[in-house]
């Protein structure tokens, strides 16, 4: 057992610390393991689930995430992304699969630009490898019951054993997830601010096999969107030829989970809706049935922490829902965050922790709006000639005046301005091109030098987007 730290040795002000221990070896508790351990920190991380490298097949076949530029920062900045590009697939754009089987592929940003598909399980086995590689400790099976915030103790009880064991490190963090057992405790003190939004959508996951050897039967480098109005289906490539698909639809009403009754109904709906994907899905009846229904929540809290030695990161202090793709992203950013933070305050956590979490929460609330947001975009508007055409007109403006303007989307994944900048820009930039959209004739008009001109007269009093800094 752990033997714990007396309370005079707790953390003070100004004191460096030597002992952290984190609730959570998912993505950003493992990432973070890195970053401390290689800053000389005693690393210990108590998991409660087993250890999924025991079986990497099937953490290999879990659901798929989107790597963009603020989580590759963030594995770099731990030396660790060269290993991880080992295991990722490009995604240069959205292939988009109208009613009737005709696609239509939208690029991502600039050329050269893409997003990465990397399956949550396999990379978390990597990133646990690379973890212990680097110094930090990490114990399976070990579900988080207790945390008293005043002497930062956390207890952990063992699944299988029920042994339990006591931790008293000098900083303990949350990383831990959207059901955070610390942040439960952090709920529990005055004027602690809390809030969780679900929304009428759940998701199912779904696979699409490789074709004949090992062959991609979709388009390998695209995320795929079949986009339905009020629902979609969506499919990221694996390694292994195969897509990881996600259905993303109403709980109740119809159409919706609760509507289909029977493998026959399920079959009908996707030979109706889906009719290209279900075709390359011989299993969709058992996997429908068999696999279980997520529901979809955006968390919000503050603080972070309490007294400088017990703080939240990642899904555990803002979990939001997977449309912007940022989620993992968002938890690695804030791993590079607090990184720098402690080399500006040379690991002072008494400074460190109450800059970071007001940063990063400002940051946090913006990708959370951002993604319900886009998930009204890819569900109803990816297919719409108005809102492509108006993509266009951004596409070509910004190629031309890139100092001048920057697509939301482009702010969000290709850039590192923080989310709720990019969201303010974001908005104004609405308004600009509501106003363009609106010019008489805009659909044949819209690469003339007037329509350039209108545009640039409507920023003109606005500083360069690219810094965040609107007007």
């Amino acid at each position: 057992m752990w033997i714990p730290f007396s309370q005079s040795e707790l953390m003070s002000p100004g004191k460096k610390i030597k002992t952290i221990t984190l609730s959570g070896a998912g993505l950003v508790g493992s990432l973070l393991a890195i970053y401390l351990s290689k800053r000389g920190y005693d690393v210990r991380i108590f998991e409660r689930r087993p250890d999924m490298r025991k079986n990497r097949m099937a953490a290999g076949r879990s659901i798929n995430l989107a790597l963009s530029d603020r989580g590759w920062r963030g594995l770099e900045g731990a030396g660790i992304a060269g290993e991880i590009r080992k295991v990722a697939i490009a995604m240069k754009g959205r292939t988009i699969h109208h009613p009737g089987n005709t696609t239509a592929f939208q690029p991502y940003g600039m050329e050269g630009q893409a997003i990465y598909s990397v399956s949550r399980g396999g990379l978390n086995c990597v990133m646990m490898d690379l973890a212990e590689k680097h110094g930090a400790r990490i114990f399976f099976e070990e579900r988080c019951t207790h945390v008293d915030l005043q002497s930062s103790t956390a207890i952990f009880e063992n699944n299988l054993t029920h042994r339990q064991t006591e931790e008293r490190p000098d900083v303990l963090i949350g990383s831990d997830g959207a059901f955070s057992a610390v942040r439960l405790a952090l709920q529990m003190t005055d004027r602690f601010e809390y809030s969780q939004h679900y929304l009428e959508h759940g998701y199912k996951e779904l696979t699409i096999d490789a074709g004949d050897n090992g062959g991609f039967r979709l388009e390998k480098n695209s995320l795929h969107i079949w986009p339905r109005g009020g629902y979609m289906l969506i499919a990221l490539p694996n390694m292994d030829g195969s897509f990881t698909c996600t259905l993303f639809f109403p709980f109740s009403g119809d159409p919706s989970f609760e509507s289909l009754h029977d493998k026959k109904e399920v079959r009908k709906f996707f030979d109706e809706v889906f009719p290209d994907a279900s075709a390359m899905m011989p299993t969709l009846e058992e996997q429908f049935f068999s696999n279980p229904t997520g529901s979809l929540v955006t968390v919000r809290c503050f603080p972070w922490s309490y007294s400088d030695n017990v703080m939240l990161i990642g899904d555990a202090a803002h979990a939001i829902v997977p449309f912007y793709g940022q989620g993992m992203n968002c938890g690695f950013e804030d791993c590079t965050v607090l990184n720098k933070l402690l080399d500006e305050h040379d690991d002072d956590w008494s400074r460190v922790i109450p800059v970071f979490q007001e940063e990063r929460k400002r940051a946090a609330d913006g990708i959370a709006e951002l993604a319900v947001q886009n998930f009204i975009e890819m569900r109803d508007l990816v297919g719409d000639p108005r809102f492509l055409l108006r993509k266009k007109i951004e596409a070509a403006f910004f190629k031309k005046h890139p100092d001048r303007w920057m697509p939301l989307y482009s702010m969000v994944t290709f850039s590192d301005l923080p989310y709720n900048l990019a969201l303010d820009a974001g908005k104004k930039q609405d308004v600009i091109m509501d106003q363009v959209m609106a010019l008489p004739d805009i659909e044949n008009r819209w690469e003339s030098d007037d329509t350039e001109k209108f545009i640039l007269a409507k920023i003109d009093g606005y500083k360069k987007v690219v810094s965040g800094d609107l007007q």
